[in-house]
């Protein structure tokens, strides 16, 4: 079974920083896409950034320059970095891996929980 954990969300002023974290932990042979999805209230979730096997990334044009999507492949974890946050950012934030089991399965969606990101301004 495999399970996904957010860490990171929380309360920063406009123009402030936070790191997203995602560690994924179970039966795991490859995880072929990572990503993260928000959801603000009353808005449709929405992806915010994905990277795949060989590090190409993907970003919504809202957070080009201002966020990056990283992963760590020896840990099963990705992570975002976000930075100059807006008040238009602020969402719950979920991580969303298309994962592998094994070589005998095809590939399926797993998602976090979801974190919380707040910015004052």
């Amino acid at each position: 079974q495999v399970q996904l954990v957010e860490s990171g969300g929380g309360l920063v002023q406009a123009g402030g920083s936070l790191r997203l974290s995602c560690a994924a932990s179970g039966s795991i042979f490859s995880i072929p896409t990572m990503g993260w999805y928000r959801r603000a209230p009353g808005k449709q979730r929405e992806l915010v950034a994905r990277v795949m096997i060989g590090d190409s990334t993907n970003y919504a044009d809202s957070v080009k320059g201002r966020f990056t999507i990283s992963r760590d492949n020896a840990k099963n974890t990705v992570y975002l970095q976000m930075n100059s946050l807006k008040p238009e950012d602020p969402a719950v934030y979920y991580c969303n891996e298309i994962m592998r089991s094994s070589r005998f399965d095809t590939a399926r969606d797993y998602w976090g929980q979801g974190t919380q990101v707040t910015v004052s301004s």
